[in-house]
Order: C-alpha cells, then structure tokens, then sequence
C-alpha cells in the first residue's frame, strides 16, 4: 500500500533539519516503536537561566515520516523555552507537515514523545518536574 506525504514530509525526509548529537546535553529523550522498528533520540541544550532551547538535534532511524515528524519537531521546539516545547502537540506536529497518512500518525506521536521525554529528563536534572511547568 502506497502512502502520500505532502511536500513538506518529502522536502525534511530529504532534507532533515538538526540531525546529530549533542554531546553532554542538558536533557535526553529516547523512544522506540517496537511495532514499526521506529527509534529516535532527541538531545537538548537548554540554558538554565531562561530554560530556553538553544540547540537541539535528533537521532532518527526509521520511515519516511518518522524522520520528518522528528525534524519538524525539533524545528518547532528551537527557541522556545521547555515548557512552551512540552505542550507541542502530535497534531499540530503534523498539521505544519501538511497532514500524514493515518497509518504513519504514530510517527509525529513518537517525536513529540521524545521531545517530552528529553525535556522531563532536563527538569530531573534540574531538580524540577513536568508538574512545574505544566
């Protein structure tokens, strides 16, 4: 069964933003679909005086859409400060990707876990909880 992406998927599948690592970084979110094989990591580095994203990179293996959902997030959460980033959702993730196919909205759920993941990892080390910035 074939899927259509929108241009937006195909243009960051093609060319994906922030991918790579970052060494020491302030928050680490890693989740896996065992269904789909999907496996991403987001890296963080936040400053701690105004908790505002200053870089952010992912580590994509899997589909299509998981690689552009997990660009377009990192897109989306860059600047932004982490508790602005923990409250983008999987539907506006991919409504700014011009849609997904249904069977490959599981995609946009695994970046937005992942930057959530990332961003609670942060707080921990910070000695904070999501519930503080929620």
């Amino acid at each position: 069964m074939a899927h259509i992406y929108s241009k937006e998927v195909m243009d960051l599948f093609m060319n994906p933003k922030n991918m790579g690592e970052i060494e020491n970084p302030s928050g680490l979110g890693k989740v896996g679909n065992p269904v789909c094989g999907d496996v991403m990591w987001i890296y963080l580095q936040v400053n701690e005086e105004t908790d505002i994203i200053e870089d952010i990179k992912v580590k994509t293996f899997g589909c299509v859409a998981a690689i552009a959902t997990s660009s377009k997030t990192t897109e989306m959460a860059k600047g932004k400060t982490v508790t602005e980033a923990y409250k983008i959702t999987k539907k506006q993730v991919a409504d700014d990707l011009g849609g997904l196919p249904k069977q490959k909205m599981h995609c946009s759920n695994l970046a937005v876990d992942a930057l959530q993941r990332a961003i609670i990892n942060y707080l921990e080390k910070t000695g904070r909880s999501v519930e503080e910035i929620d």
